[in-house]
């Protein structure tokens, strides 16, 4: 299991040209606005406050690198789809994530997080088929297991599954930046993309 023995914030982009150079592999975390996306980062990381956790959805709106172990990057993408943000910034973020995914050589996968308690969204639909497209390699990780019975997971991952077209369930990880549930697992598939198992 990878230990995290350094985390640390690196650099803020919105240009290809702001991207940190060096080529150390990279592995991005994409999902809606509100998903739980930062608490998933800082659980992982095991950091308390290292993205930034706002009450006000859609705060990320720069691709976030964080340097692991001098070793890697997790990058964190724009939240997508919250309708309070600018139509102008919201249109922004398609090319910015769009030249992001198409030309990052070091991009070795994408962590696509979904909400458990609800049902795909379009753009998690679209997002989906557009990683698949591109032939990213892409592992859905279902957070806020802690917010729902342990009984009713596997209803909700179904549903997930079959708005995804995962082929088997099983494939989805649940979460929880609250009981810690995943965070081994998730590890675990860290080291496996990354090759360090």
């Amino acid at each position: 299991m990878i230990v995290i023995r350094k985390a640390e914030y690196v650099a803020s982009a919105v240009k290809y040209e702001q991207y940190p150079v060096g080529g150390l592999p990279e592995i991005a975390m994409a999902g809606r606005s509100n998903v739980g996306k930062s608490s998933l980062i800082n659980k992982f990381l095991g950091r308390r406050n290292l993205a930034r956790t706002g009450n006000t959805p859609g705060k990320t709106q720069t691709l976030n690198f964080y340097s692991v172990n001098d070793a890697w990057f997790l990058v964190d993408l724009p939240g997508y789809g919250y309708a309070k943000v600018a139509k102008t910034v919201n249109a922004q973020w398609g090319p910015m994530m769009e030249t992001y995914l198409k030309k990052r050589e070091s991009l070795r996968a994408v962590i696509q997080i979904v909400d458990i308690r609800h049902a795909p969204s379009t753009e998690d639909i679209e997002m989906q088929q557009w990683l698949r497209s591109k032939e990213v390699p892409t592992m859905v990780v279902a957070t806020k297991v802690d917010k729902i019975a342990r009984g009713q997971w596997l209803k909700h991952l179904n549903v997930i599954a079959k708005a995804l077209d995962i082929p088997d369930v099983s494939l989805i990880l649940p979460f929880s930046a609250e009981s810690g549930v995943g965070v081994k697992e998730l590890h675990e598939a860290f080291e496996e993309i990354l090759g360090l198992a």
